[in-house]
């Protein structure tokens, strides 16, 4: 039950989201988890500051999922998703946050887990 939120700085056309979102469905077994109930958010033209400096060029990227995954997971997972931003949309890796949220109460079709 995980889900990415992601917040880039520059305008998306719908074909770079479609990317984006199926190049997270492909990540996220990063983390022992698969797509099918993978749900994906991305928010693009939203203005972000690092260091108090506006970036033409950064992303936010929150994963929430239902359990935990191991350190080493979350790990590889930060430098997949920095290299796909980067590749897929000129995002330099250090203009990437990436924060983890292991949930242990997820609701979805009417009850909790």
């Amino acid at each position: 039950m995980p889900f990415i939120d992601s917040k880039v700085s520059i305008r998306l056309t719908d074909q770079q989201k479609d990317e984006i979102k199926t190049e997270l469905g492909r990540l996220i077994a990063t983390l022992n988890k698969s797509e099918t109930y993978l749900m994906v958010g991305i928010e693009d033209g939203y203005d972000l500051w690092l260091g108090g400096k506006k970036l033409d060029k950064g992303a936010y990227v929150a994963v929430s999922l239902y359990g935990d995954a191991p350190a080493e997971c979350y790990d590889r997972l930060t430098g997949q998703i920095c290299g796909m931003l980067s590749e897929k949309l000129g995002i330099p890796g250090s203009a990437v946050y990436v924060t983890y949220h292991p949930v242990s109460d997820w609701g979805w079709n009417g009850k909790n887990f």
